[in-house]
């Protein structure tokens, strides 16, 4: 048997309040106002699709082991970089054994992930000892005052496949490729171009989907009665509805598509509808997965025992509950670069990666791995030739010693108006870990009401830099409290 053996999700705290850009647009177009209800998650200045692949695949993978994990395919249409493989980012930073790692991005188009989680299931038919971890991760930028800018949110979710404890069985699969267009971004465009709804809708979803569907069931020998989920990710809120009652499907089959308080994240999509599925399903359940985008993949599992026995720390209920509304209009543009804003003298100064030094740092700069002694078991980081404990003091002692999910509580802090930070004022301050260890580190997503010396916090791999010189930036784990 192979599926799904864990799963997981990211959303970014941020939740910017919808009738705040209709407020600021709707003068424009009068349309928007009737979208202007609800919420959408939106990442804070330094994060993307990076680092919210990091967050929902420690999501995933929580306690577990990560050195039986073979592969890991990132999933995104708007991954950072373009020539420079964000798989290797994502799995330096959840310290995979990258000796052996197969890694592989997977992009351009809408139904990326769901095309990589046939990847990871095809690793596991093939070699039953093999596990991968699929992420799916997007953060896609939008033209202001448009449709697009209104539905887009921004997240991540992230599925183990393999053989062993299988939370959702892999029935069967059939897909489909098509290039039906219904919105494209060029290469060099920041935006994507929308065509009209009701041409995508009876052209591209009420004739694909139903093809690929029917072709799948025939194959599994189920009836469409039978599904107890339908996951189909669309930013038009009342397709998935119609297709089920075509296809002959219960009506609380159909997922909600968390428009209202996620927005549509794009390839991340499929996948984060399934996590939150998969959340809600009993043993047994038959789970049908939609992928839709220059065609369809259409996929699906059945629910084992072990369903309920494994879950996130957070999951998409976990990170729903942990929101924040944002109203400010202004703080999402300037966050996205979306408007040209004057950001003073001491944003000036040349941001330069000196890529060398990084190579030699980064088990430190991107798996955050300090040094434990030998001799004393004394913890610190970074790691140093000689132990800080100044009872032992012993040379060359210092083993490896993974800190990434260590927990910790701010010693001493500042909140600095002076030096530059896109989200002022900028917070560091000296984190005491708990396992041992002190550092001091920037401080982000500060809730200054409870924010004080004493709080609990814990880490997070998110931007440290953005050198816009250059078209690079570097990534380094902070702290955030623990709420």
């Amino acid at each position: 048997m192979i599926g799904i053996t864990a799963y997981g999700a990211y959303l970014p705290r941020m939740r910017l309040q919808k009738k705040s850009i209709a407020d600021a647009n709707g003068w424009f177009d009068a349309s928007l106002n009737g979208l202007g209800r609800g919420q959408k998650a939106v990442c804070n200045w330094d994060e993307d699709a990076i680092t919210m692949a990091v967050e929902a695949a420690s999501d995933c993978l929580g306690q577990d082991t990560r050195d039986s994990v073979g592969a890991l395919i990132f999933a995104s249409t708007s991954a950072p970089f373009l020539d420079r493989q964000n798989s290797v980012v994502v799995a330096e930073a959840l310290n995979l054994k990258t000796n052996g790692l197969r890694a592989a991005d997977v992009t351009a188009s809408q139904r990326a992930a769901t095309s990589a989680l046939l990847f990871g299931l095809d690793i596991a038919a093939g070699n039953s000892a093999a596990r991968s971890v699929v992420v799916g991760s997007e953060h896609r930028l939008t033209q202001c005052a448009t449709r697009e800018e209104m539905l887009y949110g921004d997240g991540a979710a992230a599925l183990s496949v393999g053989s062993e404890k299988v939370l959702a069985e892999f029935i069967a699969s059939h897909s489909h490729a098509d290039d039906f267009i219904d919105h494209y971004r060029a290469d060099g465009s920041k935006y994507d171009y929308g065509w009209e709804e009701r041409w995508v809708r009876d052209e591209g979803y009420m004739k694909i989907v139903p093809a690929a569907v029917n072709a799948l069931l025939t194959q599994a020998q189920v009836q469409a009665s039978d599904i107890a989920h339908f996951i189909l990710a669309t930013d038009q809120d009342r397709v998935p509805a119609m297709l089920g009652k075509e296809l002959g499907l219960k009506g609380d089959a159909v997922a909600d598509n968390l428009l209202g308080t996620v927005g549509i994240t794009g390839a991340a999509h499929p996948l984060l509808l399934l996590a939150h599925r998969l959340e809600q399903a009993a043993p047994g359940d038959l789970i049908l997965l939609v992928g839709f985008g220059q065609g369809c993949d259409a996929l699906l599992f059945r629910a084992t025992d072990a369903i309920q026995s494994k879950r996130p720390k957070y999951g998409v209920s976990g990170h729903l509950a942990r929101g924040r509304a944002e109203e400010n209009y202004n703080k999402f543009q300037s966050f996205n670069n979306l408007l040209e804003k004057g950001l003073g003298k001491r944003a000036e100064v040349d941001k330069q990666s000196y890529l060398s030094a990084m190579y030699r740092n980064k088990a430190f700069t991107t798996g955050f791995k300090g040094g434990k002694c030998s001799a004393c078991g004394t913890v610190q980081i970074p790691k140093h030739r000689y132990c800080v404990n100044p009872e032992c003091g012993a040379s060359e002692t210092q083993l490896e010693y993974p800190m990434s999910g260590a927990t910790g509580h701010i010693a001493t802090w500042t909140a600095d108006e002076l030096t530059f930070d896109f989200n002022p004022p900028a917070y560091f301050g000296m984190v005491v870990f708990d396992g041992g260890g002190r550092l001091m580190m920037d401080i982000t997503e500060v809730d200054p009401e409870a924010f004080a010396t004493g709080v609990e916090v814990d880490l997070h791999f998110r931007i440290k830099q953005i050198d816009s010189q250059r078209g690079f930036r570097k990534y380094f784990w902070k702290a955030i409290q623990v709420q």
